[in-house]
């Protein structure tokens, strides 16, 4: 009789034991090609717990024969895989991953360059199984196609707070994601492929963690918001994604395609010291380089690779395929900072000296030599900077241009286009300034580039491998929750309106109506309406008159 109540008393213990922990096999996860062991992270601010997946395989690593080539399948492993450890950065300069951190206030330390970096991370309530079909949002990140990492982003208080699946993808950059010659030898879309891969490898496994693979929203900043406009023409995305968010960033945006690579391949090339005499010659050259060798090429170029019409992942430019309406049919979100060159990109490439002025005379030509405005600068200057009196009041006029031209007229543009093609198009525009971000720029910068992506991710609410650097204000949280759930309602249903929430009405082309998103959320209409008819219509006539005239 003792011992059964010993055995009883010990079997009770047990099951105390098990309910206030959870057992270590709870963070073991089955994919279709093996099984993963990931780790538990609790959210700043809230006591919801979460599993993070990082470093998962969605591709064979693009390495030896496969540089250069279509990602391939990933092949099966054995036992558990480690998936508690941030992924390799693919390969580009890190340096510059180093010095834009510093210059955003992120505290963030990158993880090591590979060629084999095709890897995914997966944030989830820890409490999501199977079937629970929640919402899932896959972020392509930034950085011109030339840098960036899934790490450089923390999606855990997007999924915490707004109980979605966030999935952080990483793709081939620079030269191995987007070297084409135009013919068999390098297709070129290399990175666009990757990205393909990914959201297949999401449409495959992501009801392992909770999310629903009929509910998936593409989304990206500056080149991620390029990316997902590019995916969205692609016939070979139909069916990997519902919903799609381009933050700065668009299809149309300066040589993102192009039908002619050859002459970048060959720039690329010469860069090398590869032989140009022919297209497979080329191609073999840059496949036999070291990632050191790739890697100082990288910093020697002044161009940008990015999509070729090869008549089966594009089948027309962009521009054309917009025009066409040849577009998949799922609903739209997009916008833009309100000065998306007013610090971050230009601290990259303008004359020292710059935040403190600039000559009309001496300076806007290298701005429009690099972002190759041809004819027109003289017509733009002159609209821009009509009234700019001080270096100050020209410093600002030539931030506008760039933004407006670089980013507001195309974003415009598209939004236009994809709501002829008769689907929901939701335009926004983000004005809010984080404390931390206004005391440590200089008083004439707005909204910046890329401020958006921070506090729709609720970055005020980082605590993990990546923080912001200063002190969060009230302010900031509540601006980061309004940004947070607006995005997840759109994740969710294809709208960002919800409950407790300003309503916001669809963007169409009579109207025009947008959202202005900083620390009251305003319904306002035609975004820099007087601008964008200088540059659509005015600016043409005007060039019309220059070419008839005797």
């Amino acid at each position: 009789m003792r011992r059964a109540v010993v055995t009883v008393l010990l079997l009770w213990a047990l099951v105390l034991i098990t309910q206030a922990a959870p057992a270590a096999d709870d963070l073991v996860i089955t994919l279709n090609h093996g099984r993963l062991r990931g780790g538990y992270v609790t959210v700043k601010g809230t006591e919801r717990r979460l599993k993070k997946y990082l470093s998962i395989p969605y591709a064979q690593p693009p390495v030896g024969s496969l540089r250069l080539a279509a990602p391939q399948a990933v092949e099966p492993w054995e036992g558990e895989r480690d998936s508690t450890h941030q992924p390799p950065m693919c390969v580009q300069d890190a340096e510059i991953v180093v010095n834009f951190s510093k210059t955003i206030l992120m505290e963030f330390t990158p993880p090591g360059v590979s060629e084999d970096c095709l890897y995914l991370n997966v944030y989830t309530p820890a409490e999501a199984s199977r079937g629970d079909k929640l919402p899932v949002l896959v972020w392509i990140h930034g950085g011109g196609l030339v840098m960036g990492a899934a790490s450089q982003f923390d999606g855990a208080p997007l999924a915490a707070y707004e109980n979605m699946v966030v999935v952080l993808i990483q793709y081939r950059l620079g030269i191995l994601g987007f070297f084409s010659t135009g013919d068999e030898h390098a297709v070129g879309n290399w990175g666009f492929l990757d990205q393909l891969a990914a959201l297949k490898w999401v449409q495959e496994n992501i009801d392992a963690f909770g999310g629903d693979p009929q509910m998936v929203t593409l989304a990206g900043e500056s080149a991620g918001g390029i990316s997902a406009s590019i995916l969205i023409l692609s016939p070979q995305a139909e069916g990997l994604f519902h919903r799609a968010i381009f933050q700065s960033g668009v299809a149309t945006l300066g040589t993102y395609t192009t039908r002619t690579p050859l002459h970048f391949a060959q720039i690329v090339a010469n860069l090398s010291g590869c032989d140009q005499s022919s297209t497979e010659q080329m191609t073999r050259c840059i496949r036999g380089k070291s990632q050191e060798e790739i890697i100082a090429t990288t910093k020697k170029m002044t161009i940008f690779l990015g999509a070729v019409v090869d008549g089966v992942f594009l089948t027309d430019t962009a521009g054309e395929l917009l025009k066409k309406k040849e577009v998949l049919k799922v609903p739209v979100m997009m916008g833009i900072t309100n000065h998306e060159f007013g610090w971050l990109l230009p601290k990259s490439f303008a004359p020292p000296g710059w935040e403190n002025g600039m000559k009309k005379t001496t300076n806007y030509l290298f701005f429009f030599v690099l972002f190759q405005v041809s004819m027109a600068n003289g017509l733009i200057t002159d609209e821009y900077l009509k009234n700019a009196k001080t270096p100050e009041e020209i410093r600002d006029g030539f931030t506008e241009i760039l933004g407006d031209l670089v980013m507001t007229l195309p974003v415009v543009t598209v939004a236009g286009y994809h709501s002829d093609a008769g689907v929901p198009v939701y335009v926004y525009e983000f004005v809010y300034q984080p404390e931390v971000l206004k005391q440590s720029r200089p008083s004439f910068v707005k909204a910046d580039h890329a401020d958006d992506v921070g506090v729709m991710f609720g970055a005020c609410f980082w605590d993990d491998h990546v923080k912001i650097i200063g002190i969060i204000t009230e302010e900031d949280i509540k601006v980061c929750r309004t940004m947070m759930a607006y995005w997840a309602n759109f994740a969710r249903n294809g709208s960002p309106n919800g409950p407790g929430l300003v309503s916001w009405p669809q963007y169409e082309r009579q109207k025009q109506e947008y959202m202005e998103l900083g620390q009251a959320q305003t319904v306002k209409k035609k975004l820099r309406k007087d601008r964008v008819h200088f540059v659509t219509v005015t600016l043409p006539q005007k060039l019309e008159q220059l070419h008839t005239a005797p």
